[in-house]
């Protein structure tokens, strides 16, 4: 366990971030209230990985809607 003041912290941030890739780093100040430093776990997502809808239209239905939109013509089941 490192423990840095937080002149040395301030000084030495890209080292500490290294550091605390591996550990847990503390950074104490003068008051005497200490911090904790560590790389924090993210989930890696895709932002297109959304949830489902669920829906009553059909394929059929969905196939209509963006020919419409496409050619400007409404659809023969409207």
């Amino acid at each position: 366990m490192k423990v840095y003041t937080y002149l040395q912290a301030k000084e030495n941030l890209a080292e500490i971030l290294a550091m605390a890739k591996k550990q847990e780093v503390f950074i104490r100040l003068k008051k005497g209230e200490t911090y904790s430093v560590t790389l924090a776990k993210t989930k890696k997502i895709s932002p297109l990985d959304i949830q489902g809808v669920n829906t009553k239209a059909t394929t059929r239905d969905i196939l209509d809607a963006v020919r419409e939109i496409r050619e400007g013509i409404p659809s023969s089941r409207s």
